[in-house]
């Protein structure tokens, strides 16, 4: 192990206030991490606005984690953005107006980079959702690559009922995945959808009939990325990511310049080695 990856190692050992980061089976290159607050519905305090960006960081850098389950603890995967913590975003000292607003400025900025340090995170991320997931709860599954529940999960984008606007990603990327008048539907209502609904529109891919199976399905769907290239993960979710934002036309232009780069990879050779002898591939780790 590189010098790098044993101090990313050594790092997550020591733990987070507020999060849980384990690698169940050491056989299998898949790390959890869980949100880890339960007598708080896993509320986001700021200290979980730290934890969760130095988690993925430390994670990034590991070749023993080629996929990451995002999860959490107790009845509820997230309650949204705790209202102390909230309330104290908000506060400033300073009886100027413009540098008040300019202080909450860089503050929002900040807890917006938290999630989306989950996007931008090399390896791809799984969502598995129980119980409530709400306001900053959906921002957070929205920064995710792919989205799961169980039959009791629901779903909220309840900033409006504090009397906000939803500022940490779900309304920049909920279009994207439920398409806008779904959106504009959650966001404007703050209504609950619950899990078929939300398989419906596309906010969760699979629906389990159960917690415990949830938690074994994508156990099961980690693994399975986890068996495949990491070369042809990251490509695959790097070119995912900015093709959301171009024309067909700029993105095949992009994926053409990424494999121009990575396409003669040993992992390539190797996938279609391992085909040709009817063996199962061993990619490279990164």
């Amino acid at each position: 192990m590189a010098e790098d990856e044993i101090a990313a190692a050594e790092e997550l050992k020591r733990g987070f206030e507020t999060l849980e980061v384990i690698q169940p089976d050491p056989s299998v290159p898949v790390h959890y991490i869980y949100l880890n607050r339960p007598a708080h519905r896993n509320a986001l305090t700021l200290a979980s606005f730290a934890d969760l960006p130095r988690a993925l960081a430390l994670l990034d850098r590991l070749p023993s984690a080629r996929a990451i389950v995002l999860a959490a603890r107790g009845p509820h995967f997230c309650a949204g953005i705790d209202l102390s913590s909230l309330s104290s975003i908000a506060a400033s000292s300073s009886a100027d107006r413009a540098a008040a607003s300019e202080l909450l400025r860089r503050r929002i900025l900040v807890l917006q980079a938290a999630i989306s340090a989950v996007e931008r995170c090399r390896k791809p991320v799984v969502a598995a959702i129980h119980g409530a997931c709400i306001g900053g709860g959906v921002d957070l599954i929205a920064a995710c690559d792919i989205r799961c529940c169980d039959e009791g999960a629901f779903f909220a984008v309840k900033e409006v009922d504090l009397a906000l606007a939803a500022d940490l990603g779900s309304l920049q990327r909920l279009p994207a995945i439920v398409g806008y008048g779904n959106a504009a539907d959650m966001a404007l209502t703050g209504r609950r959808v619950a899990a078929e609904e939300a398989k419906s529109m596309g906010l969760v891919t699979r629906v389990f009939p159960s917690r415990g199976s949830l938690e074994e399905g994508v156990a099961a769907l980690a693994r399975e990325m986890a068996e495949k290239s990491t070369v042809a993960m990251m490509g695959t979710k790097a070119v995912l990511l900015r093709s959301r934002d171009l024309t067909v036309e700029q993105g095949l232009e992009h994926v053409a310049t990424w494999n121009a780069a990575m396409l003669m990879s040993r992992d390539l050779e190797e996938a279609v080695r391992a085909q040709m002898e009817k063996r199962k591939p061993n990619f490279s780790k990164l």
